[in-house]
């Protein structure tokens, strides 16, 4: 059986909705002439991102949406007027009043899952969710939802794996993010994305090298391969305040190959058929049947030297843990 399904990547305005909801509503109508039956869109791509962490209270309160808001049940809308499952990125106002980094599907038939992401940065007053999110859906396969970061430890996706996905949803905004890594991605100069027609080249470089492509293809492929799933990676793209995002959205197998993929500096789509053939007996599910769970009782004890997300994200300290020799000099 196969299906098809479409990932975009484009460049929001920072609290406008109704200019993202608008390239939603474009680039759905786009998949939709493509024959595909799922497209998803990047992280918080109707809210916009990298402004979000110098927001005030007021400010993240006015622009985040309930579930049941008017942007979502207007993708909602969309999904069921046009038959067509649509992802999309959102700041969520729970009922309890708390903030989530969360993203949405949207399917035909009404129904919505929405994720919130479990290792949320942006800023303080957003919290973290405490749930995975995997559902079935009218095309045989099952599909989760990481949102950036949560695609990052090894874990989620396997949790993922384990409560039965075989499509992995992977919205980011990502690439060109300065890390405290001294060999992890750095920003890239903002005058390179101004000057992206002039000199098509330098971008292109960029959004292909180590701040870009280089550093998704480090983890991406392992993901989709260790754990036996389709991985549908959907960006921003372009300038979003100081950092600039590289885009390439991309869909890989469950063998970790890419399908396709786009470097293009520029909203794009990219599109493919997913051949759910591929599953049966791919390397990911048969190696996770020989797990022993016995021996795994260390992932779950609690770490001494945890951080919160935020913590995590963006200290700089050690993280060498100390041998005897440097505790007993």
């Amino acid at each position: 059986m196969t299906f098809k399904v479409s990932s975009v990547q484009f460049q929001h305005k920072a609290s406008d909705k109704a200019y993202n909801l608008s390239r939603i509503a474009h680039f759905t109508n786009e998949a939709i002439l493509e024959g595909s039956q799922l497209v998803a869109f990047p992280e918080m791509c109707i809210t916009g991102y990298w402004h979000v962490p110098k927001m005030d209270r007021d400010g993240l309160y006015a622009l985040a949406e309930p579930l049941s808001g008017p942007s979502i049940s207007y993708v909602a809308a969309m999904a069921r007027e046009k038959g067509i499952a649509i992802g999309a990125g959102f700041l969520e106002l729970a009922e309890d009043q708390s903030l989530y980094n969360s993203y949405a599907v949207c399917m035909p038939d009404g129904q919505v899952h929405c994720h919130r992401k479990l290792h949320a940065w942006e800023h303080r007053l957003i919290s973290s969710g405490n749930a995975y999110t995997v559902f079935d859906t009218p095309w045989g396969v099952r599909a989760g939802i990481l949102i950036c970061w949560d695609n990052n430890l090894i874990e989620n996706a396997r949790a993922n794996a384990l409560l039965g996905a075989e499509m992995l949803i992977a919205p980011h905004q990502a690439g060109g993010g300065y890390s405290v890594s001294p060999h992890g991605m750095k920003r890239i100069p903002v005058e390179k994305w101004t000057r992206r027609h002039e000199d098509p080249e330098a971008i292109e470089a960029e959004i292909r090298g180590p701040n870009g492509r280089e550093w998704f293809m480090r983890w991406l492929p392992s993901r989709a391969h260790d754990n036996g799933m389709f991985l549908v990676f959907s960006n921003g793209v372009g300038q979003d305040e100081d950092e600039v995002r590289t885009g390439n959205a991309t869909i890989l197998d469950p063998y970790g190959r890419i399908l396709v993929e786009t470097w293009q500096a520029a909203d794009a789509m990219v599109s493919t058929e997913i051949d759910l053939g591929l599953l049966d007996k791919c390397t990911g599910q048969r190696w996770i049947r020989g797990r022993r769970p016995e021996l795994y009782g260390c992932l779950t004890e609690p770490n001494p030297q945890g951080l919160s997300p935020m913590d995590a994200r963006f200290s700089d300290t050690s993280t060498r843990k100390p041998s005897r020799t440097d505790e007993t000099s």
